[in-house]
């Protein structure tokens, strides 16, 4: 596997990047959907919900976490995460800004 060259990219693109990572696995994005449809802080009742074994849930509800969606505390084994209205805000807006650009061509 070859070397990333991180050096050739501009910071927003790297970070864009690591979003777009995060967000691409589906399990990920189900995590995310039962969140958003609750409407409040999800526990351990995942595992009913997306159908994947907890340790699972609990790898992606981190990942989600490690690029600031995710807000959360964790009291023994009881987990508690929601939304982070100002980071969905952020990459909603760098999503935009990302898909707005004009990509007419002469081809």
């Amino acid at each position: 596997m070859g070397v990333t060259k991180t050096g050739k990219y501009t910071e927003e693109q790297s970070q864009l990047s690591n979003i777009f990572k995060v967000l691409g696995h589906p399990a990920r994005l189900a995590n995310l959907q039962v969140i958003i449809d609750r409407h409040s802080c999800i526990c351990n009742d995942m595992v009913e919900k997306i159908g994947l074994a907890q340790p699972t849930i609990s790898q992606h509800l981190s990942e989600l976490k490690s690029i600031g969606l995710l807000k959360g505390s964790i009291k023994g084994k009881s987990q508690c995460y929601c939304i982070d209205e100002e980071a969905w805000s952020n990459i909603q807006t760098q999503f935009n800004a990302f898909f707005d650009q004009d990509v007419k061509t002469l081809c």
